[in-house]
């Protein structure tokens, strides 16, 4: 019955502080390591620094000063990159470093507002080479693993000379290690796809191995609970994967989950005490949440978080340094580029800040050592004695424990007291450390909503969370689904995997899909979207003659379909109607010119017969499909052409080029650019639309370091640079954005992708504004969106389109959820523009006329707008006892107290209601 019970952890909720809770002045350094890159006590935060030779790690208190802030400073520690770094569980100031120098340094470093040591403790050389890991034991004072490039060492730091144990040599690089809880046994994965337990005071050889993991790329390994071990790595499709061994059999996962297909090294973070487990991946913004149990299911999947910026390394805060009170039952510091975010889960619970929830926090391992290394080593297996982490009930342990800030008195005037009451009370950062003996203070600094680092009181109003959030979309809750298997084309055969980057992968229309085949011949398959079904093993196509390198339907005639191929030469293509019944092999027209291979086509928005292209010769060139000739050349370019787009009115041209440009043409005036500008620093690919009713241009491409990101360009100033950017993630694909013009939603797909980002674009900061992403079952190989008429509006589908899958081609609608369906929703439908229908011909456009399309309502008949819709009697909403009682002194609440009953029950000098009731006349009584 184990599947039946429901976690108390189950609805933890990550809260992200405003930037004022955040640790400045960072300057994070390499990650090409092994180690988390960040370590935390519950005094202190160590990570690795940016410096010449990367010898610095830098060093920050984990509550803010008494000015409020954070001071950072660094410590020359190494002759080389600082790999790794653990901060002692039985001293929060002790620090062990590694680096690729050969020597583990111990460190007592101090607060950072003070001066730190010049020179090390102690300092060990093992002479195994260059160091990667190191890692505290969990019982036992002074007892280290180091791991060297193919072997652990077991140290006692009282022993100079020599190891305790070194372990047996691994057959490729050590990847990382893990201490089981009660620190008995020794765990490794490495380079070999190995996964190895040792046992180091009873042999030097493993006493369980296998070769477990799929691929050699970085893993991670870590105890959970029991002898449950977890892995963190890649398969053999190099998508990232999470599994759950018994560490007694390694020869097969308990269980797992696929995390898409993201290059990032994936981090665990683990709480034995609630089985939290928080996965980040290296470059990416978001972080995972799971549930570990020791019974089926044995991976829940929670939360997701979502962040500003591009993770570093991530670290976990000891379980003494969390605020009990306000139910938090997890902190984790994300370390950036420029930052430290922390980032707390939360418990929601009743009465939170005023009572401590017992169930939420069993006792944990203190802060005293249960043995020294020498009776470990001796075959010592004491455990460390645990606590009560009820802040009336903690006692403080023998060893140095976190510097606590002083309690903060309770604002006093009556302006501070009506700001602390409307805004509820909260902890005065996220990073503070609850009282050893009562609950934590309350401060001024939580009137400030979020900076105080937690989200804001459920009894807080709506208003007023928004406003310390900042402008959110009304699509930030779109859903994404799949649409049922009866819509679905399967058993698709041979796709061509090698369409070039700059193309979308495959095309559709409101009738008809293609997709390009790997049969030699350059084939097309065909298909017709009312006829869903299971594909014959041999389907009748179109066969191009070379590779098909681009292409796209005609928006105005749903049959004619442009496929640009290898050998620089355009095909435009009939399909018959009621789609392919035999193969086809000659072409409508052929268009030649280019003298490469052409990088992509597209047509006119409005007028009917107009293509554009770009090609290897640096050219972008336009044709008129009615008489099959060429009309115009672009030049400017220097490098390859990574994306092109019309303007809406279709009277510009913008591309985007691997030179690092920018550039907007004008095809009827100049064959020159009339403006130019710095584009994305990356040089691995791009794409462009145009956005904001074609104010700004919208640049999907990747920073210097190969981090995927959004660029927002104004239009009239296209010199001046990115008015707004927002990088997201690691992958080597580009993302292929889709704009809806009527909603200004921008949805992001890249092809291996698992992850479908969307945003909602404003012309005004914070210009992005993200919406909740779509996570597909399985990596796409592409996402195309279909006409606004396609979408069900009873449903609120305010985008629908097909994903494209190795083997199916499925629809995936993206829904906005409300609760009056019954109603138009014309918030979200706003006229659209027909755009299956021509404005004009090619030959009136490059005369110079300009037009634009009709538009039509989506409104059904039968459906009345929601903004006619009756209006509801306006509930009044009362705030919470609290803000009247705290504004209030005890003789005012007897005061009001007296006033309402009395306003209940009347005045007592009003004569009562019978008093002026006449009675009858004494000769109507009856005897």
């Amino acid at each position: 019955m184990n599947r039946f019970k429901t976690s108390k952890f189950k609805n933890t909720t990550p809260k992200v502080p405003k930037k004022d809770g955040w640790i400045a002045n960072v300057r994070a350094g390499s990650y090409s390591c092994q180690g988390n890159h960040i370590k935390a006590s519950a005094k202190m935060v160590a990570f690795s620094t940016e410096h010449a030779g990367g010898s610095m790690l830098g060093l920050s208190s984990v509550n803010p000063g008494s000015d409020g802030q954070w001071t950072v400073t660094q410590i020359s520690c190494h002759a080389d990159v600082v790999t790794d770094m653990d901060f002692s569980p039985f001293d929060e100031s002790l620090l062990a470093t590694c680096s690729r120098d050969e020597t583990v340094k111990l460190w007592h470093v101090c607060d950072p507002e003070q001066e730190q040591p010049s020179s090390a403790d102690l300092t060990l050389s093992p002479g195994q080479g260059g160091l990667e890991l190191v890692l505290f034991h969990p019982t036992s004072s002074g007892l280290l693993a180091v791991g060297a490039s193919k072997r652990p060492l077991i140290w006692d730091t009282s022993r100079q000379d020599s190891p305790l144990a070194v372990l047996e040599q691994h057959g490729d690089q050590l990847q990382s290690l893990s201490w089981k809880q009660d620190g008995s046994l020794l765990a490794s994965s490495c380079k070999d796809k190995m996964l190895r337990v040792f046992d180091p005071r009873a042999q030097l050889t493993p006493v369980q191995s296998a070769k477990s993991l799929d691929n050699n790329k970085d893993s991670r390994i870590m105890w959970t609970k029991e002898d449950f071990l977890l892995t963190t790595g890649f398969d053999m499709m190099r998508s990232r994967e999470l599994r759950l061994w018994d560490s007694r059999k390694l020869n097969s996962s308990l269980s797992s989950a696929s995390l898409g297909t993201s290059s990032g090294i994936l981090i665990p973070l683990f709480d034995a005490d609630t089985g939290l487990l928080i996965l980040a991946g290296l470059g990416d913004t978001g972080l995972d949440g799971f549930e570990v149990n020791t019974y089926e299911p044995f991976l829940s999947q929670g939360s997701h978080c979502l962040m500003d910026s591009p993770t570093r390394g991530v670290a976990m805060v000891p379980k003494l340094a969390l605020d009990m009170m306000s139910c938090e039952v997890m902190r984790v510091l994300q370390l950036t580029d420029s930052c430290i975010v922390p980032i707390s889960y939360q418990v929601p619970r009743k009465r939170t800040g005023q009572e401590f929830h017992e169930d939420l926090y069993p006792d944990t391992a203190g802060t005293d050592a249960a043995m020294s290394a020498e009776e470990w080593w001796a075959g010592g297996n004491k455990q460390v004695e645990k606590v009560n982490l009820n802040p009336d009930k903690l006692s403080k342990p023998s060893a140095p424990v976190a510097a606590r800030p002083p309690a903060k008195k309770e604002p006093t005037s009556a302006a501070s007291k009506e700001d602390a009451a409307r805004h509820g009370s909260a902890s005065s950062s996220p990073l503070t450390t609850p009282s050893s003996s009562a609950a934590p203070s309350r401060s001024p600094s939580s009137t400030s909503g979020l900076s105080s680092g937690f989200l804001p009181s459920p009894s807080q109003t709506t208003k007023a969370f928004q406003s310390l959030m900042g402008p959110t979309s009304k699509f930030r809750h779109i859903q994404g689904a799949v649409k049922h298997r009866d819509t679905h084309f399967t058993n698709l055969r041979s796709l061509n995997l090698t369409t070039p980057g700059e193309c979308d992968g495959f095309c559709a229309n409101r009738h008809l899909v293609a997709v390009p085949l790997s049969i030699p011949g350059g084939q097309i398959a065909v298909l017709e979207l009312s006829k869903p079904c299971k594909l014959a093993d041999t389907l009748p196509t179109i066969q191009n003659s070379v590779n098909v390198a681009d292409l796209c339907w005609d928006p105005f005639d749903t049959h004619r379909l442009a496929v640009a191929g290898d050998d620089a030469k355009i095909r435009v293509w009939q399909v018959p109607e009621g789609g392919l019944t035999e193969t086809v092999t000659e072409p409508e027209l052929i268009l030649q010119g280019h003298t490469e291979k052409i990088y992509s086509i597209k047509f006119h928005p409005l007028a009917s017969g107009l293509l554009v292209s770009s090609s290897y010769d640096f050219t972008i060139r336009l044709w008129d499909l009615e008489s099959g000739e060429q009309v115009n050349l672009l030049t400017g370019h220097q490098d390859q052409v990574f994306g092109l787009a019309w303007s809406p009115d279709g009277k510009l041209l913008a591309t985007v080029c691997k030179d690092g440009k920018v550039r907007i043409y004008d095809p009827r005036k100049s064959t020159a650019p009339v403006q130019e500008g710095r584009g994305p620093e990356g040089h691995r690919g791009a794409r462009l639309i145009w956005v904001c009713g074609g104010k700004y241009l919208l640049v999907s491409g990747f920073d210097s370091r190969g981090e995927r990101g959004l660029y927002l360009y104004p239009v009239d100033s296209l010199s001046s640079g990115a008015v707004a950017t927002s990088m997201l993630d690691t992958s080597p694909s580009t993302l292929i954005p889709l704009y809806d013009p009527d909603t200004s939603v921008v949805i992001l797909a890249g092809k291996g992708d698992t992850r479908v980002h969307i945003f909602e674009i404003v012309p005004e900061a914070p210009f992005f504004l993200e919406c909740s992403s779509f996570h597909s079952p399985e990596p796409h190989k592409g996402l195309t969106f279909l006409p606004k008429t396609e979408c069900n509006v009873q449903d609120v589908e305010v985008a629908t389109g097909l994903m494209l899958t190795k083997t199916t081609i499925e629809p995936v609608a993206f829904r906005v959820p409300r609760v009056k369906k019954e109603f138009f929703q014309d918030d979200v439908y706003p006229d659209t523009a027909v755009l299956w229908e021509p404005a004009l011909t090619a030959s009136a456009w490059l005369a110079g006329m300009n037009s634009k399309h009709r538009k039509m309502s989506l409104k059904p008949k039968d459906m009345t707008p929601v903004s006619e819709a009756p209006k509801e009697a306006p509930v009044r909403k009362y705030l919470p006892s609290s803000v009247y009682l705290e504004e209030k002194t005890d003789e005012q609440k007897k005061e009001e107290l007296l006033s309402a009953m009395v306003a209940k029950l009347g005045n007592m000098d009003d004569p009562l209601p019978q008093d002026s009731f006449e009675g009858v006349d004494e000769d109507e009584w009856d005897d």
